[in-house]
């Protein structure tokens, strides 16, 4: 399987996943040029997967729907994902010739929010993000630590494939919640040289995710203290770590 990002919008990825005999899989195609483009160079659309209703991962497909009437589109149950579409949930699985996909359910960027696990790669939206972790537009501090949690039990090997380029804005923040975290500084520079070179900071593997970003590590010391310091007491449980951890972030500047 060859896996390219295609870029979009100022830093969204499109993700497409292709077989040698050039059958592709588009994941969040919030724009229909680089679908497009692609598929001119040689990649054929089998489908697209759909990770949540917001337009910026959604907004290319109809479009695309023009050029390709047949397309199989697959998304949650959302009545705000206006589209004609195969639904799908947690557990069930998007079998295409050559592709094998399990959905999972993954609620708290949004509620109907899932992500995609197959061929070694998890396809995770605006969940989980190298470095960092979605925002909570509709879901509870308590489902989206499940959420990552749920996800960060996934094998270390399994590829992050997230629909952002937010690595470097991340890393800064992590850096200032754990200063002394050397899998962290070297996870850093290295997004700084591939951005450098225009390259993206993403695929990110699971297993260095689970060194460096806080919001899988809510139970590690190092954050634990951190977020201790800003309340001014030890926090509750693990829920107020994440909840306290994520507020950090949402009013953070560098």
């Amino acid at each position: 399987m060859r896996l390219t990002a295609l870029p979009a919008f100022q830093d969204n990825y499109i993700w497409a996943l292709q077989t040698p005999d050039g059958l592709t899989v588009f994941v969040d195609p919030g724009q229909a040029a680089p679908v497009l483009e692609a598929a001119a160079q040689g990649m054929q659309p089998a489908a697209v997967l759909l990770t949540h209703h917001h337009d910026d991962h959604i907004g290319g497909v109809a479009e695309l729907r023009q050029r390709w009437p047949r397309l199989r589109v697959f998304a949650p149950e959302d009545e705000r994902i206006a589209l004609e579409c195969e639904r799908v949930g947690d557990g069930d699985r998007v079998e295409l010739s050559g592709f094998g996909f399990t959905v999972m359910d993954v609620p708290g960027h949004t509620r109907s929010h899932i992500a995609y696990l197959g061929h070694n790669h998890l396809f995770s939206g605006d969940m989980l993000f190298s470095l960092g972790c979605g925002r909570m537009f509709e879901g509870t501090p308590a489902q989206m630590l499940a959420s990552l949690k749920r996800m960060a039990a996934l094998p270390p090997q399994t590829w992050v494939c997230c629909g952002h380029e937010y690595t470097l804005a991340n890393a800064v923040f992590a850096r200032h919640v754990d200063p002394t975290n050397a899998a962290l500084q070297r996870r850093q520079q290295e997004a700084m040289d591939m951005r450098s070179r225009s390259r993206p900071t993403v695929p990110a593997a699971l297993a260095v995710e689970l060194q460096c970003n806080p919001f899988l590590r809510t139970a590690d010391a190092a954050i634990v203290e951190a977020v201790s310091a800003r309340l001014g007491r030890a926090p509750t449980d693990e829920v107020e770590v994440f909840a306290e951890l994520r507020r950090w972030k949402d009013g953070f500047r560098a």
